[in-house]
Order: C-alpha cells, then structure tokens, then sequence
C-alpha cells in the first residue's frame, strides 16, 4: 500500500453528518464511533463496506482498520463462510413464530467451549445480557448492591457509577459502587452482607497480578456473593472459552458479546444451572428477537471456525508483532511517554499526561495514521484477515507517525500539528470512583 500524499477527502461523510445534525441526538448509535472519538475535520465518519482487514468510507478511501466495528468482526469484514451461513438461513426466513433447531445447536457448541456454560441464553447486546446476570444474581442471593469492575453498558444499574448517569433514580445510585482492579483489598473492604454480585471484565489491558482473579472468586465465594464475568472483550478472543479457559477461574454467571457472530448482533449468557434456572420462570428476560436467526447461523459458523482453525493464535501472533513494532519505534526515539500494552489480541496505546495533554497526542497519532491509510482509535483489535502485509504497513507507518509526535510534544504545542477539532473522553472517570465508603 502506498501513502497518501494528502489527508483524505471527507466531502461525502461531511455531508452526511450535515444531514444527521438536528435529527439523530449525538450523531451516533455507537459512541466509540461517533464523532467525538475521531479528528473532526480529518477523520472520515461514514463506513460504506468492508472486506477482510479493509474499511472503505463513503468517499472511496480504503483503510487498514484496526477497530474492526469496535470489536465483534474477529474473523474480518464480509467474511465468506460466515456470510455464506447468513444467506443459507436467510433462504428459510429470519425470525419465526415457533423455536429454531439454531437456538440448540449453538447453545451445545457455547457449552463445549466455554468451562461455565451449564446453561445458555442468548439476546442482541452486551448490556441485555450484564443486566440479566445482575438480574439473576440479585434473585438468587435475595440481595440488592452490586459491585462493579470495567465497563458494562449503558442500563440504570452500571452506568449510575460514571459521569453520565442523569435520569436515574438516587435510590438506584445507591446500589451499585466499583472496586479497583488488582487491588483485592478494596473488594474486601468493600464486600457486606447485602452484595447481591461481584461483575468484572476478568481482563481489560492490565494482567492479574498476585493471584487477582483468583483471590476475587475465593472472596466471592466466601461472601455469598456472585461472581459474574463480563467477557464482551475477552470472549472467544484470548481464548476459544475466553478468560475463564485462559485463566482458569470459573464464574458464577458470564456475559459474552462481540466476536461470537462476527459482526451479527447477539449475545450470550452462560452460567450455573442452578442459578440460571431460575430463568425458567423466577426471573423474566425474554426478548422478540433473542431467537433471530441469521445472527445464530453467523455464530454457529464463527464459532467452528474459532474453534477449529488458528484464529487465537493468528490474532496473538499479529498483535504481538505490532505491539513490538510500536514500543521498538518508540524506544529508539527516546519516546518513554508513550507505549502499546496489554494482551496481544487487542492492545491500547497509553500517552503519559506528564509529556503532554494525552488527548492531544492520541489526535495527532490518530490523524497522521489516517493520512497513511490506517484507520486508528488508539486501539489495535486484531481479527483472522489482518495480514503479515497489513502489519509491515502499520509499523512501517508508525515510523513515520511517531516522530511527527515526538517533534510536536518536544515544542509544547501538540495542538499546533492539529488540523481538526481534538478527540474527547467518554467519560472524565474511569477509575477509583463511586467507591463504596469507608
């Protein structure tokens, strides 16, 4: 792939975003793609299609992405055997009146894969299915207060914890605190006798330290409390049963999302079944389109493939080396405010705040990336058709980006090398807040 001489044309996506304004609040269905997560002024805002490791915007410009629809496309876009399974189905129909033999056979394969699936629901959203789990805890334990670790959606009971919890009752606010990841001690303290569950992302970019996950399901156990897993990111992506096989801790209940349909909206709920029974006709989640068909055709295809072929260890090997290339390229440039962490399969780029506004320096990255036909969030979510090629290109890229950033901290003024309106946060806290008191 070549470079751009020039940043691309938006003129199309401009457009559209004009029609947008006044009609759909925020812009977006999505706030991780939405506009205030890109360059505006730079970054194209509009998708029209994609095909393996390639996304293509509404003005004909052709990227290497590196979000993949923010994560459930871990095969890659359009992929053939997965779209193949949709069209199959798509012959018989959608969405029916009675069951589907899909519900079953992919329920068995969930439960051949993932170490606590005695029992499987499915849904459409990471949310519908964190919310049942809590649902089910609270009913199970006879309990009200829930702990938090992670993200989790945007229902009353999470988001109440974060900056952006207007419309929701005070009396809800007062039952859901978080505690700090690897940091046992502030589970502990925060534990009582009315903690209906424990929910966490088992790992975001940071490792368990010290026996964490561990010592947080032994905690649990001896609490009475649930321990639920939110495995939206870890899910079929660090392992084929996710951080409950790579970790080798089981919980309570687990709620998976994205890379289970390449891109189809579901969502899955596994557990305990003498928890999960309680769905029989304690606790009602029931949704129109849980059954849905095309989505269940495009996981039971996504999950063979998972399954059987070398798609953890593709994504592995290709987020290994382009970690590698970044913290090389910014080693050798004396960059030690800036490095790519976390578990390959899906690794973050941190900028320390002592060098400079982070938020800057993630723009201007982001919109010299851009420039070079790598489409960049501050992300690197690997799937199965990013190639040896696609790689060569990002870190070949970087070598150009990072001192264009190493020039602009080194003047103190990053905003000068800007040429649009900088990204913003998604939420001013993301962590040590709404703890429980002490």
């Amino acid at each position: 792939m070549k470079n751009k001489i020039e940043y691309p044309s938006i003129s199309e996506s401009r457009k559209l975003e004009e029609r947008a304004k006044g009609l759909i609040p925020a812009l977006s269905q999505t706030l991780a793609k939405g506009p205030t997560q890109w360059v505006d002024g730079v970054a194209p805002k509009y998708a029209a299609r994609g095909k393996g490791s390639k996304l293509f915007d509404v003005d004909g410009n052709e990227y290497i992405d590196l979000n993949m629809g923010i994560g459930p496309v871990i095969l890659g876009y359009a992929f053939d055997r997965v779209d193949d399974a949709i069209k199959r189905q798509l012959d018989d129909g959608i969405t029916f009146s009675l069951m589907h033999p899909l519900e079953v056979e992919v329920s068995e394969k969930i439960r051949g894969m993932v170490p606590n699936a005695e029992c499987v629901r499915f849904s459409k959203t990471g949310c519908d299915v964190t919310s049942a789990a809590v649902r089910l805890a609270r009913a199970y334990t006879g309990r009200s207060k829930i702990l938090c670790c992670g993200y989790h959606g945007w229902h009353d009971w999470y988001i109440s914890v974060t900056d952006r919890n207007a419309g929701i009752p005070l009396q809800l606010k007062d039952l859901t605190h978080t505690f700090e990841y690897n940091n046992i001690d502030s589970l502990i303290k925060s534990l009582d006798e009315d903690t209906a569950c424990v929910i966490m992302e088992p790992a975001i970019f940071d490792e368990p330290k010290d026996d964490f996950l561990k010592k947080v399901r032994e905690e649990t156990k001896k609490n009475g409390s649930l321990l639920i897993f939110d495995e939206m990111w870890t899910g079929f992506r660090l392992a084929a049963g996710g951080a409950q096989e790579f970790f080798g801790i089981k919980p309570d209940l687990a709620a998976f999302s994205k890379a289970v349909a390449n891109g189809m909206p579901l969502s899955v709920l596994t557990g305990r079944e003498e928890v999960m029974r309680l769905l029989d006709r304690e606790v009602f989640f029931f949704t129109t389109f849980g059954g849905e068909t095309l989505s269940l055709a495009a996981a039971s295809e996504t999950l063979d493939i998972i399954k059987n072929e070398n798609v953890i260890r593709h994504i592995f090997n290709q987020g290994g080396k382009l970690k590698e290339a970044y913290n090389k390229t910014a080693e050798a440039l004396s960059m030690e405010y800036t490095q790519c962490r976390g578990y390959d399969p899906r690794t973050i780029i941190t900028f320390n705040p002592e060098a400079g506004n982070p938020l800057l320096m993630k723009s201007l990255v982001q919109q010299e990336m851009i420039k070079r036909n790598v489409l960049w969030g501050g992300f690197h979510n690997l799937c199965y058709s990013h190639t040896d090629e696609d790689v060569m290109n990002i870190a070949d890229a970087y070598k150009e980006v990072l001192p264009i950033l190493n020039e602009a901290v080194l003047s103190g003024k990053i905003e000068k090398y800007l040429l649009g309106k900088p990204v913003e946060p998604v939420f001013r806290k993301t962590a040590n807040f709404k703890k429980v008191p002490v």
